[in-house]
């Protein structure tokens, strides 16, 4: 298929925050240069999307520079999974270069080829021709190519697609848990205070009351916290009697230097 030339053109799109930005450029033999700045965070596949979506007709290659991404995320390997497909439907190379700092270390802990995550082991190569086979009989046979022959490419990219897409979901539960950690810290440091206020103990004491009561009681550290803040505000609920219990017997082990035997 002939292509006709394309129009330079430069665009830019932006997310609502900015946090991320892309400037496209076209070159007439139909190559899109797209230049990423900023984060690939939430809402960066969006922006990707809204993107690809405005080349204009006769794209043969989109070529990706991430030098200037300065953060990623999970939702960075969600952009790349994207790029990914958009190149697999559209039957267009698609390249991602350039990476450096954190973005880089984020596709070493997810196993991806940090000279071009596109890349695959396996198949054709980045800058491998873009129409497809010839028509026609290929190396002179006059039937063509062995019909009992089948290319392995597809099915070596599949396997390689399903290890990505299994480490993707192994990142993204890390970042929920590192989420949820965060999330709970203030009221762990507030519970802190209270029993080292009500208890003249350390801050180490303290966490060490929070976390036997914990396996006492069965019950998730940052559930305890919670409930030692609740019930230290005016007006407040009481922890619940096995958190009480729990309480009572992690302060009395704690503070006096006793080793806490393990919870029934």
């Amino acid at each position: 298929m002939i292509l006709g030339a394309l129009p330079p053109v430069a665009r830019r799109l932006h997310t609502l925050a900015d946090a991320l930005v892309v400037d496209v450029t076209t070159h007439p033999d139909g190559r899109a240069v797209l230049t990423v700045r900023g984060e690939l965070v939430h809402g960066c596949t969006d922006t990707l999307a809204k993107t690809l979506a405005q080349l204009p007709p006769g794209v043969r290659r989109i070529d990706l520079r991430m030098a200037e991404v300065r953060f990623m995320d999970t939702a960075g390997l969600e952009f790349l999974a994207a790029l990914h497909e958009h190149g697999r439907r559209h039957l267009v190379p698609v390249t991602a270069t350039g990476w450096t700092g954190q973005p880089l270390r984020i596709l070493e802990l997810a196993g991806l080829d940090t000279t071009d995550p596109l890349n695959p082991a396996t198949g054709e190569p980045a800058d491998g021709p873009v129409d497809g086979p010839p028509d026609g009989p290929v190396d002179g046979s006059p039937g063509g190519p062995d019909p009992g022959l089948t290319d392995p490419a597809p099915a070596a990219f599949s396997a390689v697609a399903a290890e990505r897409a299994e480490r993707l979901t192994q990142l993204q539960q890390e970042v929920e848990q590192l989420r949820r950690a965060i999330a709970s810290r203030p009221v762990i440091d507030q519970a802190r205070g209270i029993l080292m206020a009500a208890h003249v103990c350390t801050a180490q004491q303290a966490w060490d009351i929070l976390r036997v009561a914990s396996q006492r009681s069965n019950t998730k550290l940052r559930t305890v916290a919670a409930a030692v803040t609740e019930g230290a505000r005016p007006g407040g609920t009481p922890p619940p009697e096995e958190i009480r219990t729990a309480l009572r017997t992690a302060v009395a082990l704690t503070t006096s230097g006793t080793t806490a035997p393990p919870a029934p």
